[in-house]
């Protein structure tokens, strides 16, 4: 008996969808998702970057209006210079590239003695990592802040100190998850032929496996960056000097005396950053969290 072939199951069936008014049904859907999708996406957005244009009247109108009657662009100069936004914006850069560069090694190696060196209960302490994702962020934030204010054995206070940022974003459990379920993927013929010939486990590390898992390294790395980005709370605790403040930070200190569309502009420019990585390498974070769903 002929194998009968397997078809795909869709909503809406080939022989429905050749019909004219099957076409037209699917559309009409299908262009209704898309534009209420857009809305509730861009929406908020476009609120934003139109609340800078406005005046400070217009924006606090009540209905709000949908567009700036008087676009006024030197508003979002006026607020790069009141809310000093170069400095808050080179502290935040330091501050993300500095926990990028403790990430990518520490968890690097955490993942790679957990995927290939295969150690004494090596499961036990990925599951204990994982289950750390399943506490709340907020519950952990007084035992942070006790550890960085007196670090133990060191006895030294890392407050208004880039550590204090650095070191608690290196324990990052989902980015060592995501690296390991890569290595998984690399097949150990490649790590054996490489000590074959001679390689050790730090030189198969840095030649066999980094220059493949470019993929999920460039993932991990814009999560680092935006994770440092987007953060408040922690900052706003760790770091009350205002010379050493992030962005965000540095706009809600320096808000109070501010007009409403001078801080929406300020707010504006520090989403741009996070905004154009994630237009330009929403490919590449794509192609990476996929990159390790198959063993090949």
């Amino acid at each position: 008996m002929a194998a009968i072939e397997a078809r795909p199951r869709t909503l809406i069936s080939p022989a429905q969808l050749g019909r004219r008014r099957g076409k037209v049904t699917y559309w009409i859907v299908f262009g209704l998702t898309m534009t209420v999708f857009t809305l509730v996406f861009l929406g908020p957005l476009y609120w934003m970057i139109t609340g800078g244009l406005k005046s400070t009247a217009e924006v606090i109108q009540s209905p709000p209006t949908p567009y700036p009657k008087d676009p006024s662009p030197e508003t979002y100069g006026d607020a790069w210079d009141r809310l000093n936004l170069a400095k808050l914006l080179g502290n935040t850069l330091y501050y993300a590239f500095g926990a990028l560069a403790f990430q990518l090694v520490l968890c690097v190696a955490a993942a790679y003695s957990l995927s290939k060196l295969r150690p004494v209960l090596g499961n036990v302490i990925l599951g204990m990592m994982l289950a750390t994702l399943m506490i709340p962020a907020t519950v952990l934030i007084v035992p942070q802040y006790l550890t960085v204010i007196d670090v133990p054995l060191f006895e030294r206070n890392l407050a208004n100190s880039p550590w204090a940022i650095w070191l608690p974003s290196v324990t990052n459990a989902f980015n060592i998850f995501l690296l390991k379920r890569f290595f998984d993927s690399i097949p150990q013929e490649l790590l054996d032929a490489a000590s074959m010939d001679g390689a050790s486990r730090i030189r198969t590390l840095w030649s066999v496996i980094l220059p493949i898992s470019r993929p999920i390294l460039g993932v991990v790395s814009i999560f680092a960056i935006v994770n440092v980005w987007k953060d408040f709370l922690w900052p706003l605790l760790t770091l009350p000097d205002p010379d050493k403040q992030t962005l965000n930070v540095g706009i809600y200190s320096l808000s109070t005396g501010v007009s409403e569309n001078v801080l929406i502009a300020a707010m504006t420019i520090a989403s741009i950053p996070t905004l154009l990585i994630f237009l330009i390498f929403q490919r590449n974070i794509m192609s990476g969290l996929t990159a390790g769903g198959l063993k090949g």
